[in-house]
């Protein structure tokens, strides 16, 4: 049996910068209530958000604008022309165009991302500080200091891996059903619970015409970035940050498992440190997935954060 939602979405599309974001809606806005907006990390969609919705609060959920859109190459957003590879800067430029429609007039919003979306908030804060009241970060960890010298061999594979999606070579894996789907995700994060998982798998993927399931995302997503990651710039721009930050994060310490001591989670926490207003939170019994593991938990600790004092 699938989840049937609490709180159902609405369904929109907008065309920004060229592009149609495709956003899902809950709640209305009421006059001075600040809009939640929640982005997604890599590889996942807006609608991933679901099951942490559902468990907010009446009081708190359905007095205010709440939206969670699929970046651009995910979910239901669409580009006018193919694209072979994706860049940070887009993202903040599609936020600042999404925040323009939805709070016009600079009014402020509170802004919640996860993964890869932690790391766009951060940076869009710092850029854009007077655009944010309150600001969550759910495992927007960054990536492992750069060093000057990387950079021919990167720009080098980068041009390889261009090469390899042009014939082809770079693809992203297909399901025959969307039970396959589900049982990939449950793979993935063993704590996501069946129903979660076979409502999540219909909202991640879809049959294509010859009848194989294929997540909703690009391929060229997979493309590794031209750009090294800059610690310094990292850094100027948390410190540029002028709302209030909470960083959550999940128990199992998702930075050991991915980088194996190349970058730490206590290295992570020495760059917080150049953020103005900072507090941090651990959340029990949770992997990097924690709007999937413990949604009720999370929906707790953002509506103390989040609820006007």
């Amino acid at each position: 049996m699938s989840y049937v939602p609490h709180r159902p979405a609405r369904s929109e599309s907008l065309p920004l910068r060229q592009i149609h974001v495709h956003v899902n809606c809950w709640g209305r806005p009421q006059p001075g209530s600040t809009p939640l907006v929640l982005v997604h990390g890599w590889m996942d969609v807006g609608a991933s958000y679901q099951f942490m919705v559902d468990a907010l609060s009446a009081e708190f959920a359905d007095q205010r604008l709440i939206i969670a859109p699929d970046w651009r190459g995910f979910g239901d957003t669409t580009l006018a022309a193919p694209c072979d590879h994706y860049v940070l800067a887009d993202y903040l430029g599609d936020l600042d165009a999404l925040l323009d429609h939805y709070a016009p007039n600079g009014q402020p919003v509170d802004l919640v991302g996860h993964s890869m979306g932690g790391n766009v908030v951060m940076q869009y804060a710092g850029a854009r500080p007077a655009r944010i009241r309150r600001l969550v970060n759910l495992e927007g960890f960054g990536m492992p200091a750069s060093r000057p010298t990387q950079a021919p061999r990167r720009l080098a594979q980068w041009l390889d891996e261009l090469q390899q999606l042009r014939r082809g070579e770079i693809s992203l894996k297909t399901y025959p059903d969307a039970d396959a789907v589900a049982q990939r995700l449950m793979k993935t994060n063993p704590r996501l619970p069946a129903d979660k998982a076979a409502w999540l798998a219909r909202q991640w993927a879809r049959p294509g015409a010859d009848g194989q399931w294929r997540i909703l995302g690009d391929a060229a997503h997979k493309i590794v970035n031209p750009s090294l990651f800059r610690v310094d710039e990292m850094l100027a721009l948390y410190a540029a940050i002028t709302a209030p930050v909470l960083v959550i994060e999940g128990s199992d310490d998702s930075l050991s498992q991915w980088w194996k001591g190349r970058y730490t989670l206590a290295e992570f926490h020495q760059r917080l440190q150049a953020v103005p207003d900072l507090r941090r939170q651990q959340l029990p019994d949770s992997g990097h997935m924690l709007h999937h593991d413990q949604p009720e938990r999370l929906a707790a600790a953002l509506q103390d954060f989040l609820s006007p004092p």
